[in-house]
Formats: structure tokens, C-alpha cells, sequence
């Protein structure tokens, strides 16, 4: 760079970077994703912070001026596939969460962007970001409707709960069931019923909810659709 980063100049592509993120993530907790607004504020404030870091050091470090700002950097690229994998649910043979995982990905390559002084690529991939989560979600479900699944959790007042008639119910709706999770918890905390499901485009899904939470020992009832 020709001019050296002022501290002005870092606060600014913080800001920058929590305000990426925060658009992001705001979306993904709309859709009540593991990895929501805070976990997506976090990953693109600390890239943008990791990159200015590799800005700044080569220049206030004068025997190091010839360092490579993107070493750093390219740490952020591999390292954050951790975090990714940590959104991805594996239910039975089917894998959900990909598209969180990406987000994940793709908000950490937004704050590096921010970091190297990147303003308006990082502006338009956050644009572009969410016209693939929100827009291309309904294009998607118009011409792939019979493909979406949702993840259907029924929770227990107790720990050994007769799990049938909730299945019952969800099999004489016509819903498809793919795969089923049961999660005992505590005494205090119940037992947890999680389905994917995949639901035809006429299902009543309010309906088929009330029927299940109708049984005195379901404590909820939460159908989200998964990406």
C-alpha cells in the first residue's frame, strides 16, 4: 500500500466487517440456522481484523517490510472449514446445513476483502450473497418444490414417551419421512424427536403440528426448513 493504515482507517473496516457479517447472519437466523448472527459477526470481524494484521505488521516492522500480507490471510481460508463443519448436520444418510456452512465461508472471504481495503467487492459479494440465500430460495422452491426437507423436532415432557402416534400422525399426512433422531435428554429436560421429513407442497403443515402438540406429553413442536 502506498499509504500506511491509520488506526482511523482499521476502526473503519471493522465497522466494515461487523456490518458484513451482521447482514449475513441476520438471514441465517431468520431461518434459525446453528450458526446465526453473532457466529457470523464474529468470523467477519475477526478475518477483517486478521487481515489488517497482515497489512500492518510489514509496515511498522521495518526489518519485516517485505513481508507477505496474505500469509494470514490464507491461514483464515483453511482454518475456517472447521467452524463450517460444525454447522452441517448429519441426520441418518442425509447431510443438511450446507448452505450455512458456506455462509460461513463466505463471510470470513467478505472480512478478508474488507481488511485489504476491498470496499465496494465486498459490498457487492454481500449483495450477491443475499440474493442466493434469499432470492434464489424462492426461485428454488418454484422449480424444485417436491425437493425441500424440513426438520421436524417434537419435544417430550418425559424421558421415555411413546413415540408412535406422533409418527402415525406425520405418515397419514403424506409427509415422507427420511430419517429419525431420538435424543433423551434429562429427567428435567425430556426427550427430543427430530425427523426429516420432506413435506409435499399441499400439506397443512400448521395442522399436522396442532395434531401432534395435541397429546397431553408433547411439550413443542418446531418444523424448520433445512438448506
Amino acid at each position: 500500500m502506498s499509504t500506511p493504515l491509520t488506526e482511523l482507517d482499521m476502526l473503519i473496516r471493522l465497522c466494515l466487517g461487523f456490518a458484513a457479517g451482521a447482514i449475513i447472519g441476520f438471514e441465517r437466523s431468520s431461518r434459525r440456522q446453528v450458526a446465526g448472527l453473532r457466529t457470523h459477526i464474529l468470523i467477519a470481524t475477526g478475518a477483517t481484523l486478521l487481515m489488517l494484521l497482515s497489512i500492518y505488521l510489514p509496515q511498522q516492522l521495518s526489518p519485516y517490510r517485505v513481508g507477505d500480507p496474505g500469509r494470514i490471510a490464507a491461514q483464515v481460508v483453511s482454518g475456517i472449514g472447521f467452524l463450517g463443519a460444525g454447522a452441517i448436520i448429519r441426520l441418518g444418510n442425509n447431510v443438511r446445513g450446507l448452505t450455512t456452512a458456506a455462509s460461513i465461508w463466505f463471510v470470513a472471504a467478505v472480512g478478508l476483502a474488507i481488511g485489504g481495503g476491498m470496499f465496494l467487492i465486498a459490498a457487492a459479494a454481500v449483495v450477491l450473497g443475499l440474493i442466493t440465500l434469499m432470492l434464489l430460495n424462492v426461485v428454488e422452491k418454484k422449480i424444485f418444490p417436491s425437493s425441500r426437507f424440513k426438520l421436524l423436532e417434537i419435544s417430550y415432557k418425559d424421558n421415555s414417551p411413546n413415540t408412535k402416534e406422533a409418527l402415525d400422525i406425520v405418515k397419514a399426512s403424506g409427509i415422507s419421512i427420511q430419517s429419525v433422531d431420538v435424543n433423551h435428554g434429562s429427567k428435567a429436560k425430556g426427550t427430543k424427536l427430530r425427523l426429516l421429513v420432506r413435506i409435499p407442497v399441499t400439506a397443512d403443515i400448521a395442522s399436522i403440528a396442532r395434531c401432534i402438540k395435541s397429546s397431553d406429553n408433547v411439550g413443542k413442536v418446531e418444523i424448520t426448513e433445512k438448506y
